[in-house]
């Protein structure tokens, strides 16, 4: 599916559960795309779920440009994206997420977008080697539920657990996330699935 955004048209790529109890809607990193193993593995383990899931090329990406931009227009486009698909998908519990970059702008625009969960996966905490420069304000601004998976050789870093509602830090794993990306689905499904937003009657959380 094509969007257009107030920064030029964004791609998104659907996979539809037969009978859907939730939306995701995932985004890439700056410099990678929707095929990244982790995103995959999510995308697998959602589908089996309910989830129908939604994997979306931003607009810098379709362009071209090897860097996101503004941050604003970035999120802007991000918001009108989200806006179309809920529209196409009505009713269902809604969650967003991305790797990397693309966790940055779930957790910045999670409150505008309305979503009831996030899943950030290899949050870039700070550019590697300035541990000054932390971006755990971004996720704190999220305003709702927010795992966030990260290994713990990632150079970009790893958050505190009490920036998420939980954190789970995944032995040898780089930012990539891709020694064992069939567990980076594997948390994020089953977090999900325990949420009170995308419980469905009887489930009882488990």
């Amino acid at each position: 599916m094509e969007f257009a955004t107030p920064h030029g048209p964004a791609l998104a790529e659907v996979d539809e559960a037969a009978d859907p109890r939730l939306l995701l809607v995932l985004t890439h990193g700056s410099a990678g795309g929707v095929e990244a193993p982790d995103l995959l593995a999510v995308r697998d383990a959602v589908l089996a779920i309910g989830g129908t899931v939604a994997r979306v090329v931003q607009p810098f990406r379709l362009r071209g440009a090897r860097a996101p931009g503004s941050a604003v227009k970035q999120d802007e486009a991000w918001i009108a994206v989200v806006a179309e698909l809920r529209k196409r998908y009505p009713g269902l519990p809604f969650a967003q997420g991305g790797r990397s970059n693309g966790a940055r702008v779930a957790c910045r625009t999670a409150r505008a977008a309305g979503a009831e969960a996030v899943i950030a996966l290899a949050f870039p905490l700070h550019p590697p080697s300035r541990p000054d420069r932390s971006r755990a304000d971004e996720l704190r601004q999220a305003g709702t539920e927010v795992l966030v998976i990260n290994g713990d050789r990632d150079p970009f870093g790893v958050p505190e657990a009490a920036d998420a509602t939980r954190l789970v830090v995944l032995p040898g794993e780089g930012h990539d996330l891709n020694r064992n990306p069939a567990q980076v689905g594997e948390e994020a499904a089953r977090w999900l699935r325990g949420l009170p937003a995308f419980r469905t009657p009887g489930a009882g959380g488990t």
